[in-house]
């Protein structure tokens, strides 16, 4: 299977996606083009500016307070279980965040904080999907697979442009 990427530069870093052959959106990363290796199915990685250019625009806008929400076709591979925590995640509105536990009851399995908190390291679409908006139980903003100090920055301009 060939995947399709770029690697763009925003004020949080350099920023890459791949897309596959329809266009769908299966995998972002902060960082190089090697950064979306582990995110991904095995594929081969075709640089390809023009498959990738709508969620490159969208990303860019969506980092500089000129997009609320993403309209990408997505296709993440998970399990079932991932993929139910995964549309989860992109329920939690821009601004705002949740635990680990408070997202668990919401999918009606409370005891299943451990494992949302693993389907949410497992996310292979930061900030489409924003894994970034769950917290510890405590308020204490807990691992980021890009670093806890970029999801403090993620949370601070979502919140400072977020719709009231």
């Amino acid at each position: 299977m060939t995947c399709y990427t770029d690697t763009f530069d925003t004020q949080l870093g350099p920023f890459s996606v791949a897309v596959d052959d329809t266009g769908a959106v299966i995998a972002t990363a902060f960082g190089p083009r090697r950064a979306l290796r582990g995110r991904l199915p095995r594929c081969h990685l075709t640089g390809d500016i023009v498959r990738t250019a709508a969620v490159r625009r969208q990303i860019e806008a969506y980092l500089v307070g000129q997009r609320q929400t993403f309209e990408l076709k997505l296709a993440p591979a998970g399990t079932p279980f991932q993929q139910q925590v995964w549309r989860a995640l992109r329920k939690i509105p821009r601004g705002r965040t949740t635990t680990y536990g408070e997202l668990a009851a919401k999918l009606k399995r409370p005891g299943a904080a451990r494992a949302v908190g693993r389907a949410n390291a497992t996310n292979p679409l930061c900030v489409i999907v924003p894994c970034h908006r769950v917290i510890g139980a405590g308020g204490a903003l807990t691992g980021y697979a890009f670093g806890v100090a970029r999801k403090q920055k993620l949370l601070a301009l979502e919140a400072a442009s977020a719709v009231a």
